[in-house]
């Protein structure tokens, strides 16, 4: 009899926004309209960070045309807004966590993806605020279950206190890869949400073919439930060892050559 097949989470592999001036040429079609770039994007990649939630409110109309411009199966991971995050006490965020939820964000319905809660690289780990902090993040709103996770810059929080926080709230610590943030790989949620930052101007993609090789084999590990080698841990082994969705965005670095990155990770996942 034939041995079943393991179960793999699903990995989503894309870039930070869609608009980006340099892209045309290298990545966006000579003459492509800009108001049709999501729509090409959205069928190269498989999931887009927004970054335009961090800086303001965007309108529910707005999130209702993303929906209808990408794929059935194309998710969209946004920033929370700065004004929730950047704050010397987390845990006065509440209303401004309400206030995300009610501006229009539902309207991506299940091309919502999890909320990134950057937090300001000055922000030092305090472990009554941090966990006080997520717990206002909703599990669920309107009935629609949410995903969150949280991308600490200080390293402070490389400490196995802030992981276990994260575990308790099932909310991800975001992997900060090839950057100069602390890097922190411990699993904390059903999922994995990874932003490696370390495309350069030479490779034709970004990354050398190596580097292409291991964020896809990294990718594959974690979606199986595995701890990838060669990255950071500060805590113990989490108790779920199950299969996680990944998200993964080629963010910052030689930015010109971020979607290249992505298409070829995404390529090496078949």
């Amino acid at each position: 009899m034939a041995k079943a097949a393991k179960k793999t989470g699903r990995i989503r592999v894309g870039v930070g926004g869609w608009t980006y001036e340099p892209w045309r040429g290298p990545f966006y079609p000579e003459g492509l309209a800009q108001k049709r770039e999501l729509e090409h994007a959205s069928r190269q990649l498989t999931s887009i960070e927004v970054n335009g939630t961090f800086y303001g409110s965007q309108k529910p109309a707005s999130f209702a045309r993303w929906h209808a411009e990408t794929p059935d199966d194309f998710v969209f991971a946004l920033k929370g807004p700065r004004f929730t995050t950047n704050r010397r006490v987390l845990a006065e965020a509440g209303q401004s966590v309400e206030r995300f939820f009610a501006s229009g964000v539902l309207e991506l319905k299940d091309k919502l993806g999890p909320i990134n809660w950057q937090l300001a690289p000055t922000k030092q780990f305090d472990a009554d605020d941090f966990a006080a902090f997520l717990k206002l993040l909703p599990d669920s709103v309107e009935g629609r279950a949410i995903r969150h996770a949280v991308e600490v810059r200080h390293p402070s929080f490389q400490v196995p206190e802030a992981v276990e926080i994260a575990r308790a709230h099932k909310v991800a610590i975001i992997v900060a890869g090839d950057a100069d943030y602390p890097q922190i790989a411990d699993p904390t949620a059903p999922f994995v949400y990874a932003r490696i930052m370390g495309t350069t101007e030479g490779p034709a993609a970004g990354y050398a073919p190596a580097a292409l090789d291991l964020w896809a084999e990294r990718a594959r590990a974690w979606a199986k439930g595995e701890v990838p080698d060669g990255l950071h841990l500060v805590g113990p082994p989490a108790k779920d060892q199950g299969p996680r969705d990944v998200f993964l965005y080629v963010i910052s670095g030689h930015k010109v050559a971020n979607p290249a990155a992505a298409m070829a990770i995404l390529q090496r996942l078949g």
